[in-house]
């Protein structure tokens, strides 16, 4: 099987290595310098073409990605499978046009707050889950054949799901987390931190340094599902800071014990998994 990965980033790279370490060869599409470096790591061991290719994974940021596959001739049957963050505005993209390609899109639930080529590792899906979307258009034997590819690649769970509702949950668990954190270390207050912090602190400031190039056009294109998380959260914040304002304790109190019952809760569920 010839595959082929289009973006050597963090996951592109990561999938590279995970792949190899898997016996597979890999092709890789890139800027010069860094089809270099993969080629010098071993993530990427031979030249090949899209149109080479039985399966290429395109892991590029959305714009790019549609681009990509908009403008690039593959193989008769191959299977085109982009892993982008939003999957309707890749969907409507695809199907909108004429295609002799199977395209299915996918999304790992993995990665780090670095980017880059040089923080890619052939562990990073380790017991991952990989979302795996689907419709009336979606070929079985496509799904059949990249699931196998997950599962030696060190995936643990593939999820089913539609591009809508693949949206709607990524927009809560985690484009409405970075804004979160990106929001929270505006505050005057950060200032002069050190020594001043646990791990809260940590924990709410991972993910704030998020590229505003990639960022911008995923929010963007996620917008209705994000704009509704982030209304809900304000409404949420509201409540707590009416509390606060009116010296409600009691109403403070029963705020804390609803969200630790909901975190309970959740926790739960992933027991189930």
């Amino acid at each position: 099987m010839k595959i082929m990965i289009a973006g050597l980033g963090l996951i592109g790279g990561s999938m590279a290595k995970s792949l190899v370490r898997a016996g597979y060869s890999v092709g890789g599409y890139d800027l010069p310098q860094v089809l270099r470096r993969a080629e010098e790591e071993g993530a990427v061991s031979e030249h090949l073409r899209a149109e080479d290719c039985d399966v290429v994974f395109v892991a590029l940021p959305p714009d790019a990605a549609m681009a990509y596959i908009g403008g690039t001739a593959f193989k008769e049957g191959a299977i085109v499978a982009d892993i982008c963050g939003v999957k309707e505005a890749l969907e409507q993209f695809v199907y909108a046009r004429p295609r002799s390609f199977r395209y299915v899109g996918c999304h790992p639930m993995a990665g780090k707050e670095v980017s880059g080529f040089e923080n890619s590792s052939e562990t990073l899906f380790d017991g991952a889950s990989m979302i795996v979307v689907e419709n009336e258009h979606t070929d079985a034997a496509a799904i059949e054949t990249l699931e196998r590819l997950f599962s030696e690649m060190g995936f643990g769970l593939v999820k089913h799901c539609s591009a809508a509702y693949h949206d709607a949950k990524i927009a809560y668990t985690s484009q409405l987390a970075h804004i979160v954190s990106n929001a929270y270390v505006k505050s005057p207050t950060a200032d002069g931190f050190p020594g001043f912090t646990g791990g809260s602190f940590q924990d709410m400031t991972r993910i704030a340094g998020v590229d505003e190039q990639v960022w911008t056009r995923l929010y963007m294109l996620n917008r209705g599902a994000v704009t509704e998380e982030l209304r809900r959260l304000i409404g949420h914040l509201n409540e707590y800071l009416a509390a606060l304002e009116g010296g409600d304790e009691s109403a403070l109190r029963e705020l804390l014990k609803l969200g630790r019952l909901r975190k309970a809760q959740l926790d739960e569920e992933r027991k189930i998994l």
